[in-house]
């Protein structure tokens, strides 16, 4: 297989530029504290910390290791001076201490002893990636992430931060996870990485996992990592990107985000939600009258005080069933009652607007639950409500 070099082929993800983007916005100060001389010089303080930790490896010692690392690199096109440390952690794994314009590899437990050549190169592969993410476009996705190391440190932190740091961190993995792909020249040493790395094992069978991984993912809805996806994702994630599968995007957006769901909100779809609510009032209104809904407007000003009648309305599909849960769906009703309580005389022309929305986005017994559990409507009055809708249609 010939392969694009990686600068036309390992991109970063979308979520990443995203991220990216949002915090240059949303976050101007915080980004240039990024950027600024006291955050390089924490970085900096990781060398010495290094020699005190771990045994640094020579390449005259360790031939193959350098041999791989250097590999690797020229797959990669990277340039600069690179160190190798072994931990004495037992566990079998490696990591990437990223500072700027220097390589610092660090390997845990017995992984130089325990991988082939091949896995060897995928294995670098997959560490200089980290590297070259967050030294392409002046360091920002490497600055992106440092930000939210530091906003989990705060004691304030919220769980938007939480969940945007760990969407990050998988995605991030998957694209360390094509870099050793490419420094392999084939996926299945990465993938062999992946699996020793998980269980131990000595040999293994790439192709044996990946029909393992397709099996299982059939009985798994989203990534529940922490850090790193699932192994099984991983390889599938791989795989498609391997195969330039057209239908990877949506696979990402299923596999690791999934609905958009109002209890695992992170910073970008804290965003999305609150476009989405002030689309969903203006969809709403284009069935009160005008002269029905002075009260209604007035409640929705207190969530958006530059609301405007004429903003775009948001497309029904969009909250849709599979595109957000039932607790999201759950909120856009309680946004139908609070309008529709906000005037008692136009409460039955709100509600019918709502019933229109909530049948359109086949919710109609969240809706019944939410009139009775949330206002103590009585069974009579919303089949009155029902009545009447189906009467006017």
């Amino acid at each position: 297989m010939d392969l694009p070099t990686p600068a036309r082929y390992l991109k970063p993800l979308k979520y990443q530029f995203d991220l990216v983007e949002y915090g240059k916005s949303a976050e101007p100060e915080v980004w240039a504290w990024a950027q600024s001389e006291q955050a390089r010089q924490e970085i900096a303080g990781m060398r010495d910390s290094m020699l005190r930790q771990t045994y640094r490896l020579e390449p005259g010692a360790h031939p193959a290791a350098f041999e791989a690392l250097h590999a690797a690199m020229a797959a990669l096109e990277i340039e600069a001076p690179a160190t190798l440390y072994q931990a004495n952690d037992g566990t079998m794994n490696a990591s990437l201490c990223y500072i700027p314009g220097e390589i610092h590899l660090i390997f845990y437990g017995p992984v130089l002893e325990k991988l082939s050549p091949r896995e060897l190169l995928a294995l670098m592969g997959h560490e200089l990636a980290h590297y070259r993410l967050w030294s392409v476009d002046g360091g920002d996705f490497h600055h992106c992430s440092r930000i939210l190391d530091h906003a989990l440190s705060d004691p304030e932190a919220t769980a938007s931060h939480r969940e945007t740091a760990r969407l990050l961190s998988l995605h991030t993995e998957l694209y360390a996870d094509r870099g050793a792909a490419l420094a392999a020249g084939e996926i299945a040493p990465a993938i062999s990485v992946l699996v020793k790395i998980m269980t131990g094992i000595g040999t293994v069978d790439p192709d044996a996992y990946l029909r393992q991984a397709e099996e299982l993912e059939a009985r798994t809805a989203t990534s529940e990592g922490v850090s790193h996806p699932e192994t099984f994702l991983r390889a599938r994630a791989l795989d498609l990107w391997w195969r330039s599968d057209e239908a990877l995007e949506d696979w990402l957006e299923q596999r690791l985000k999934g609905p958009l769901s109002i209890e695992s909100l992170d910073l970008l779809r804290q965003c999305e939600l609150t476009g989405m609510t002030r689309g969903f009032f203006a969809r709403l209104l284009q069935d009160v009258p005008a002269d029905e809904s002075a009260a209604v407007l007035t409640q929705i000003l207190r969530f958006f005080a530059d609301f405007a009648r004429d903003e775009e309305p948001l497309d029904l599909a969009r909250i849709a069933a599979g595109k957000i849960d039932d607790p999201t769906r759950q909120y856009f009703i309680a946004l139908i009652c609070d309008c529709a309580m906000a005037d008692p005389d136009a409460r039955d022309v709100v509600m019918a607007a709502g019933l229109k929305i909530v049948q359109e986005i086949g919710a109609l017994d969240l809706f019944r639950q939410a009139l009775r559990r949330n206002l103590n409507w009585t069974k009579r009055m919303v089949d009155r409500l029902m009545a009447a809708s189906r009467e006017a249609a």
